[in-house]
């Protein structure tokens, strides 16, 4: 479902349907959440699902969000630009997937080397979402600012940023983590009340932690 998600966003970012690519970017983030949870209580967990569960990442998180940009603004900048930058969140999802495949140990992570791939595919249908409802760039101005987003995430996605994983919303995550669940709760509210401008900017905070936790652990480890 995952895959069969990311696909529908691919045609209907082609017919312009940019709203609803969206949505199926998305509604395919729900099915990634939900299926390691399935396969756990199926005790279905196997190597198998392992792999094809990042060749379905590659197509929803990866081709759909990139292809997306390019038909919602890409698509107009000058020869072959549009599409070399769009290729970039394609490119570095497919490298972020496949080094994250030969250093996993297990299937649960606390955290992850590296922006994962749903983060950057919410981030981006967040900020298109946000554009279709509420236009705050001219154009050309638009473009502009979807191809640095574009060239910041592919960044992000290779480097060894340290980011959490998403806790699940139990009552012994609120024990261990109370502000960092409490922010999550926010954000959740936000984005119930402010809608896609809220949800855009909940994934660039998220994405601003990470780089944040990681400059300080890294400052701390030249200190000592």
């Amino acid at each position: 479902m995952n895959m069969v998600s990311g696909y529908i966003a691919i045609v209907m970012a082609g017919e312009g349907s940019f709203m609803m690519a969206c949505w199926f970017i998305i509604l395919a983030a729900f099915f990634d959440t939900i299926d390691g949870f399935v396969a756990r209580i199926t005790n279905g967990t196997s190597d198998f699902g392992v792999e094809l569960d990042s060749l379905s990442d590659l197509v929803s998180f990866g081709a759909a969000p990139a292809y997306l940009v390019y038909k919602f603004g890409l698509e107009g900048l000058p020869g072959i630009t549009g599409i070399c930058v769009s290729a970039l969140l394609m490119i570095g999802s497919g490298l972020r997937l496949a080094r994250f495949n030969i250093s996993m140990i297990g299937y649960i992570k606390d955290s992850f080397s590296g922006l994962p791939t749903p983060a950057q595919a919410l981030t981006i249908a967040g900020f298109v979402l946000w554009m279709i409802v509420e236009p705050v760039f001219p154009a050309k101005s638009m473009q502009i600012v979807l191809a640095w987003l574009a060239t910041a995430l592919a960044i992000l996605m290779v480097s060894k940023v340290n980011y959490d994983a998403l806790p699940k919303p139990t009552v012994e995550s609120f024990r261990q983590k109370p502000l960092q669940m409490s922010l999550y709760v926010v954000a959740i509210f936000c984005v119930l009340l402010f809608h896609a401008k809220a949800f855009f900017l909940a994934m660039l905070l998220y994405i601003l932690l990470g780089i944040v936790r990681s400059f300080t652990l890294l400052c701390r480890q030249w200190q000592l």
